[in-house]
């Protein structure tokens, strides 16, 4: 799991070293907010890895061969969608272990501290959703237990999928989607009607993604609730 996990940061790192988007396939839709945010985040983490210029360039002249591999598969029509699925799989685990190369055995472990740093600070955060969740609708006792197992649960199964090699980077996002779909129906069988009333209001009024990066000076323009 430490490995599949390291790899894929040290492949985001190395995007955020010239900071391009890779071409993506007709039909699927960019996350912004997401990939804002996580820019962010791997822009601080390079600047603790203390990347030498002839690093730097290592990852320019690699990104550049996988944006040109993936934009000449994209532009390939003749191949069968499952095709053209299986040979972006290849050319990204083939990216990944050129870029892993790349780091030292020193960076790779800073690498290592900081994504265990992260994991510790995302329990943090997620027994804090629960408390402020707790409050704000009134959860009993049993609920917030109830909720605080399934995820738990959750987490399990995710990882489960995640180390599983012998499913495909699409088979697991749709074994991740089936999950989440299942975690919706959980929470209507925990929680009332008038919860989960005033849970889907309550996210009306959060400021989208895009907007919470504004600033102080933004935000004293708008009612906080």
């Amino acid at each position: 799991m430490k490995k599949l996990i390291l790899s894929a940061i040290i492949v985001s790192l190395a995007f955020t070293v010239n900071a391009q988007e890779i071409p993506e396939r007709k039909g699927e839709r960019p996350r912004m907010h997401h990939k804002q945010r996580g820019h962010h985040d791997r822009k601080m983490a390079l600047e603790q890895l203390n990347l030498t210029d002839a690093q730097k360039e290592q990852f320019k002249t690699q990104n550049e061969a996988f944006r040109k591999q993936m934009g000449e598969l994209k532009k390939n029509e003749n191949i069968t969608v499952k095709e053209w699925k299986s040979r972006m799989e290849n050319l990204r685990k083939d990216h990944k272990a050129k870029v892993e190369s790349i780091f030292t055995a020193e960076q790779k472990a800073k690498l290592e501290k900081m994504k265990e740093e992260k994991k510790a600070m995302h329990e943090v955060d997620a027994k804090a959703r629960l408390e402020k969740m707790k409050i704000h609708l009134g959860l009993t006792d049993d609920q917030a237990a109830k909720l605080s197992k399934n995820r738990t649960e959750m987490a399990e199964k995710m990882k489960a999928i995640r180390e599983n090699k012998s499913l495909s980077d699409e088979k697991k996002r749709e074994e991740m989607k089936e999950l989440a779909k299942k975690q919706k129906e959980t929470f209507k069988s925990i929680l009332t009607e008038e919860q989960l009333k005033k849970m889907k209001e309550g996210r009306k009024h959060r400021p989208s993604p895009d907007k919470r990066h504004e600033g102080p000076a933004a935000a004293d323009k708008k009612t906080i609730i």
